[in-house]
């Protein structure tokens, strides 16, 4: 199996994905292997809430939406051809993933097959059910994947390098376990908005989106801004105001009035608008339904300051010139070659 059968395959997976979006979920005539699974996928997007709580039916949707349109050829023959892929390759990786938003360890997944590598794959309990599916279904359209992709709940055995992701406390632990292997450990990290003030009302309305998509647990997901002194919050609580009925979503609902409670016995000082909080607090990590936020007083201290904290940041959003930024709205679409941590995985993968 050469990379143009891999990218074949993984562009008819794309186009089994695509029958599930936000918009709705729509059985097509042409798609391979559709009698076998479509109606198994369908049931398992019914049921993910059942497993997690978190993963409701609009962003599983909108997780299965965005991989069905990176899996296009054009996007993964941009992203393959400037690496130096060799055929036949027969490194096993083994992967550990989060759980904490639906496929959030597809693009190792990916990586490690697309190289012709093999994965052992440690799925979460929090997200344990569509990567086995989409395995079986790449095995049916591809028979030569069989025997490539293995997942296991146990120890992990015979590997020849590792890639990992958790918390700061789980990559101390994989970092002891797996530090005489070739690796990449990524620990935690949160993303951030740089505000000036001059930004419209229709790019603060796509900033809700990176708040509050996934309900903010993603590592892509904006948990903090900078602003200028005086910065003027009401502008940013009308443009997000389309995002009010995330307040109805029980296990949010709980977060919001637990850490409103917390914060008001602490004294904290805090700006909130029935869904949203603000707290001036130096941290970058804030909790669910919370944003941090942070004064700064010139575009020099803020690029100094990016910098300084480069490994605690994921992703950048604004408009200044600031190097690798992100537009509104765009943090949780990235594309094939958009890495975690900007580490590239797969020329660590096709390097061992």
């Amino acid at each position: 199996m050469n990379l143009e059968n891999r990218i074949s395959a993984f562009v008819k997976l794309g186009d089994f994905l695509s029958q599930f979006s936000t918009e709705g979920i729509v059985k097509k005539n042409d798609i391979q292997f559709n009698d076998i699974f479509f109606d198994i996928f369908k049931t398992q997007i019914k049921r993910a809430k059942e497993y997690n709580g978190w993963f409701n039916d609009e962003n599983v949707l909108f997780s299965i939406e965005n991989w069905a349109k990176s899996l296009s050829e054009s996007n993964l023959k941009k992203w393959t051809v400037s690496y130096a892929i060799t055929e036949n390759l027969s490194k096993k990786i083994a992967v550990i993933m989060a759980g904490n938003i639906p496929l959030v360890g597809f693009h190792d997944f990916l990586s490690v097959l697309i190289s012709g590598n093999n994965v052992i794959a440690k799925l979460s309990s929090n997200d344990k059910h569509f990567l086995p599916l989409i395995a079986k279904y790449l095995e049916h359209v591809e028979p030569e994947f069989k025997g490539k992709i293995e997942f296991t709940e146990g120890e992990l055995n015979n590997f020849d390098a590792v890639i990992a992701t958790g918390s700061n406390n789980t990559a101390r632990y994989f970092d002891y376990y797996f530090g005489k292997y070739p690796s990449i450990i990524r620990k935690n990290r949160n993303s951030v908005a740089v505000l000036t003030g001059n930004e419209t009302k229709e790019e603060l309305e796509k900033l809700g989106e990176d708040i509050f998509r996934y309900f903010g647990l993603g590592c892509r997901n904006v948990s903090k801004l900078f602003v200028p002194k005086e910065y003027d919050f009401d502008s940013l609580f009308e443009a997000v105001y389309s995002y009010h009925e995330i307040i109805n979503y029980t296990k949010y609902q709980n977060n919001y009035d637990y850490n409103k409670a917390v914060y008001l016995m602490s004294l904290f000082k805090l700006q909130e608008n029935g869904f949203l909080m603000l707290k001036e607090d130096p941290s970058y990590s804030s909790p669910i339904a919370t944003l941090f936020y942070e004064y700064y007083d010139s575009e020099k201290e803020i690029f100094e300051k990016l910098n300084t904290d480069v490994d605690s940041i994921q992703c950048v959003v604004s408009n200044l010139t600031i190097e690798d930024r992100i537009e509104f709205g765009k943090t949780q679409t990235p594309n094939l070659w958009d890495y975690a941590d900007g580490v590239d995985t797969l020329k660590f993968i096709i390097d061992l």
